[in-house]
């Protein structure tokens, strides 16, 4: 509790600078804004530039961001979002362009270029030395979600012909360009990677000692054209900080490093969640900054197909509307059982969805998902109907056999839903379609439909009502 108000007393203080930043801005006391904007680390500094860039425009923006110390600047831009990076690019001179680039650590340099116009990637390209524009364009040419574009070549690599001593001396002379110093990959002659060695076995190993006797050779490594969440899975799995990545030959190309695939799995996370909404979208733009028709592209297909599958609902009503009409009562109670049923598919299709993205469900599970989610729906259906049954009986005063069709007909509807919950997730898996999509819209739909059609049988079977 002392520490959920020890970071809302620091928030709040945060808050409080940023407007006292903006309020120097407005008196155009830049050096007083400067000083202030100092006293935080990077991360926080880009958070205010953020703030300033929205309040008070890009030139204010950039005449805080000259200000700044030239270390601090180029770190600071690593942080910001790629639509500000691209701003302050756009307001910058060349010169300072070519500084900015030649500061970022490889992979965040790649990240920035990748969100850059071609004509601004051009001309810092034509400055840049032709081997690292060479190695530039190979990464620039990867696929956006494969494991080549997550890469960086900043790494250690060490020869496994070396003593601990010269290893250790290399590691002296470029750590500070590497993006990890705390595992080192070993190769052979070329780049084909032999095995990987930790900085602590090099430590605690005589300097005599030949890097050979240290590697471990068994060890874990993703390809160039992985795809980004095979990638965060590995990650995931193994717990590494870095892992290499090889070429069709296993020629080391490039490592990646954790803080990477967390930018990775926040993507997919998002991605998941805007398709369990019915959300169609392949972009990485925000929310506010995703223009109105964008927003009604990604968002009508689901729509437009739930909006059929209501159809049929309502088709169904309507071939049952004599049905109905001996009974008035039962219409209150198509939407408790839809909507019911549509609960507690989603809710079935959530976990499964979930199991199968941690690995710990996989398509061979199927009988035995479908053997617990059958158990369940029954001890879930008597409960639910049970109380459906008293409330319908002493609290709405309708007869026993009314309360019985819904009662029977929730138990029926909540064994489909959640049958259905969870074997869709999975079959769309096996025919590889993303998972989420089966989540809420499709459940949804499907189980409005079977809802109603099994609750107006009921009634015709029970009631003894003519069709």
């Amino acid at each position: 509790m002392t520490e959920s108000m020890d970071m809302d007393t620091k928030m709040q203080k945060f808050d409080e600078e940023i407007e006292q930043i903006l309020d120097l801005l407005e008196e155009k006391a830049y050096f007083r804004a400067r000083d202030v904007i100092l006293t935080h680390n990077e991360v926080d500094i880009a958070e205010i530039l953020e703030e300033i860039l929205e309040e008070s425009g890009i030139d204010k923006t950039i005449i805080i961001y000259r200000m700044l110390p030239k270390d601090i600047s180029a770190e600071v831009f690593s942080y910001l979002p790629s639509d500000d990076q691209r701003e302050i690019i756009q307001g910058i001179t060349d010169r300072e362009v070519s500084y900015i680039m030649g500061e970022l650590d490889f992979d965040d340099m790649i990240d920035v270029l990748e969100e850059l116009p071609a004509n601004i990637v051009d001309k810092i390209l034509e400055k840049t030395p032709k081997e690292e524009r060479k190695l530039i364009n190979t990464f620039l040419n990867y696929p956006d979600t494969c494991a080549g574009s997550l890469m960086t070549p900043e790494y250690i690599s060490l020869q496994e012909n070396m003593t601990v001593g010269q290893a250790l001396q290399h590691i002296r002379n470029v750590g500070m360009d590497s993006e990890t110093v705390y595992t080192c990959y070993v190769k052979k002659g070329g780049r084909k990677l032999e095995g990987i060695v930790s900085l602590r076995a090099l430590v605690i190993a005589d300097d005599e000692t030949k890097v050979s006797e240290l590697m471990n050779t068994e060890y874990v490594y993703v390809s160039v054209h992985d795809d980004q969440e095979e990638v965060a899975e590995t990650f995931k799995k193994y717990g590494f900080l870095a892992i290499p990545v090889v070429d069709n030959e296993h020629r080391l190309v490039g490592i990646i490093t954790f803080d990477d695939i967390l930018d990775v799995i926040e993507e997919e996370t998002t991605e998941d969640i805007e398709r369990m909404a019915g959300v169609m979208d392949d972009s990485d733009q925000e929310y506010l900054d995703m223009g109105v028709f964008r927003h009604v592209k990604n968002r009508l297909p689901w729509l437009a197909i739930m909006m059929v599958a209501l159809m049929i609902t309502g088709v169904v009503i309507s071939t049952f509307q004599d049905v109905l009409a001996q009974v008035i009562a039962l219409v209150a109670y198509i939407p408790l059982l839809s909507g019911t049923g549509g609960n507690a598919g989603t809710q079935a299709a959530s976990l499964i969805i979930r199991g199968m993205s941690t690995d710990e469900i996989d398509l061979k599970d199927a009988l035995r998902v479908m053997w617990k989610e059958f158990r369940v729906s029954i001890i879930l259906g008597t409960v639910l109907s049970s109380i459906n049954f008293a409330k319908i009986i002493f609290i709405d005063g309708n007869p026993p056999m009314i309360a019985l069709t819904v009662s029977l007909s929730m138990i029926l509807v909540i064994i489909f839903a959640k049958l259905l919950g969870g074997l869709l997730p999975m079959a769309a898996k096996r025919i590889g379609i993303d998972p989420a999509l089966m989540a809420t819209p499709m459940i949804s739909s499907i189980t409005d439909t079977v809802s109603t059609l099994t609750y107006l049988l009921m009634a015709t079977l029970l009631l003894g009502l003519a069709l």
